[in-house]
């Protein structure tokens, strides 16, 4: 899940009804037996480390983009999980994103 604009600050009130919009759109994935995990990523204690191996606080908010939470999902195919991902509550945000890719399996050809 992409956020376009990672400064912009929810208030408690709309973060309860997106909250509530989430979970009513993963109980619908989770009713096909589809879902399998995911989370939120706080922004809170995080960290960036370059190549170079200096590590500065961040993520950053002023960035363009930020990735605000990711979930799992069982699905046959790539257009499979782009359908669940129509649904998703956070491209109501103008410019907000869903990104979809299959989990790499560890059979040396992932």
């Amino acid at each position: 899940m992409r956020h376009e604009d990672g400064s912009k600050i929810a208030s408690p009130e709309q973060m309860q009804v997106w909250m509530k919009q989430t979970m009513d759109w993963i109980g619908g994935i989770a009713a096909q037996n589809k879902f399998v995990s995911g989370t939120g990523l706080m922004f809170a204690d995080a960290k960036v480390v370059s190549h170079n191996k200096v590590v500065t606080d961040g993520p950053f908010g002023e960035i363009k983009e930020t990735i605000g939470g990711f979930i799992v999902v069982k699905a046959e195919s790539a257009e499979e999980a782009a359908e669940f991902a129509k649904n998703c509550p956070v491209l109501g945000g103008e410019g907000n994103t869903m990104e979809v890719r299959r989990i790499a399996k560890n059979d040396g050809t992932h």
